[in-house]
């Protein structure tokens, strides 16, 4: 098979690197790719978000299966191009994207389908949310509706806080059109889980459990970022919440989508948080998570064009999805500065350590090549380095061992991901 994967980041380096173990895998692309991916994948100067050229170039080159790994153009409807040009594409259409596009829409979706999410408020109109503000209590959380690079949910503890948020999110437009509308959200306390999975429209197949850290600096202090690194499986998964969640969450998540007409193919993220009252879903993506996937993808024993196949056919009831019995746990290496400034184009160094030594993984988030055909750095976030282990101890022990494998100029990052797993 010829395939197509259309991102830049560690998400799409991650997915290429498992296409390229398929035995079905011939020839593999990346639009626009970098500097990491190509050493799977021939990468093409398209961006993400033209689709008509990604649609001329799949159906110019015998593209079998086109794989989109960004949230941006899932939710400007790039399947459905696709589609209307008779190409394979895995991923979900544009009135099913709309699951991550709208964080007013997924709220009312769930309190339609009585799935287990935080009391809330959608608001268009500022005036208004400051005037719900007087009377609600703190902490509370708002949410920018519409995409913000992960960035756009501001946690606030007073209510000049929260007042000041409002005018951030729907005046100031810090996160441009994805502030038009807002969720206003109770604050709910408890672990964080991620847990990914994939669907074809009927049938819901779930991935390994994971754990993200959004924050920029140690000890969960900072701005919020993209994702700062991950550990899977998350030790506070458990099976009771694992049946919790199948019953009322998973299945009900795809149920609801195919009753509104929005059948869903692809890519569910469920971001939970597990609260005294039970597991509550705070926020759904409608792709592979970043880093999250850096950490699911190693410990993956399918081979995942089979089930990216079975998702576009909806033959996924036929897959039984498998997991290593181990860990791994991703450090991402960002640009010291990030996510606000930040420079660029310094020469990293190491890469090589990583080459042929089995359980180490370096996926590239921003890095590309320059005129002299060096690796550098070109992003927040530079690179994902990524470890397994028999458990998540010897997993975190391994990455942070592995990170001091590379260097590059203003080289910045966390040194407590998965701590938490010490206090389990």
């Amino acid at each position: 098979m010829k395939i197509l994967i259309v991102g830049s980041g560690g998400r799409e380096h991650a997915i290429a690197w498992k296409v390229s173990q398929s035995e079905k895998a011939d020839k593999i692309y990346c639009a626009p790719g970098n500097a990491g991916i190509a050493e799977y994948a021939e990468c093409v100067d398209i961006g993400a978000m033209e689709f008509d050229k990604l649609a001329a170039f799949a159906k110019e080159h015998a593209i079998d299966l086109t794989i989109i790994g960004m949230d941006d153009p899932l939710v400007g409807g790039i399947v459905d191009v696709f589609e209307a040009e008779g190409l394979r594409v895995f991923g979900p259409r544009k009135n099913a994207a709309i699951l991550e596009g709208s964080k007013a829409f997924s709220k009312d979706l769930m309190k339609k389908y009585n799935i287990p999410t935080a009391g809330y408020e959608n608001f268009d109109d500022p005036e208004k949310a400051l005037l719900y503000l007087k009377t609600a209590e703190m902490p509370i959380v708002l949410k920018a509706d519409g995409l913000a690079l992960g960035k756009g949910v501001l946690i606030c503890n007073t209510h000049e806080e929260a007042e000041a948020g409002v005018k951030e999110i729907m005046m100031d437009k810090k996160f441009g059109s994805a502030g038009n509308q807002m969720v206003i959200e109770e604050f709910m306390t408890g672990r964080e889980v991620s847990v990914l999975s994939f669907v074809d429209g009927n049938t819901i197949k779930i991935m390994t459990s994971a754990q993200d850290h959004k924050r920029a600096g140690d000890g969960d202090q900072g701005l919020n970022t993209g994702g700062m690194g991950t550990f899977s499986p998350s030790p506070f998964y458990t099976q009771e919440v694992d049946e919790f969640c199948r019953k009322y969450v998973y299945q009900a998540t795809v149920d609801a989508m195919k009753a509104e007409g929005r059948t869903f193919k692809g890519i569910i993220f469920f971001g939970l948080m597990l609260t005294e009252k039970g597991p509550r879903v705070l926020e759904y993506n409608a792709r592979f998570g970043d880093p999250e996937t850096q950490v699911v993808l190693p410990r993956m024993k399918n081979d995942i064009v089979d089930v990216f196949e079975a998702c576009v056919d909806g033959t996924l009831d036929q897959i039984e999805l498998e997991f290593e019995d181990n860990a791994a746990v991703c450090v991402v290496l960002a640009s010291d500065g990030y996510p606000v400034k930040y420079e660029k184009g310094f020469k990293i160094k190491g890469l090589e350590n990583f080459k042929e030594k089995d359980g180490y993984y370096v996926f590239h988030a921003g890095s590309k090549f320059d005129a002299d055909g060096n690796i550098v750095t070109n992003g927040g976030r530079v690179l994902g380095v990524t470890a397994t282990g028999k458990d998540l101890k010897a997993a975190r022990a391994n990455a942070y061992q592995a990170t001091e494998w590379i260097e590059f100029d203003n080289k910045y990052m966390r040194h407590d991901i998965g701590k938490a797993i010490d206090e389990a």
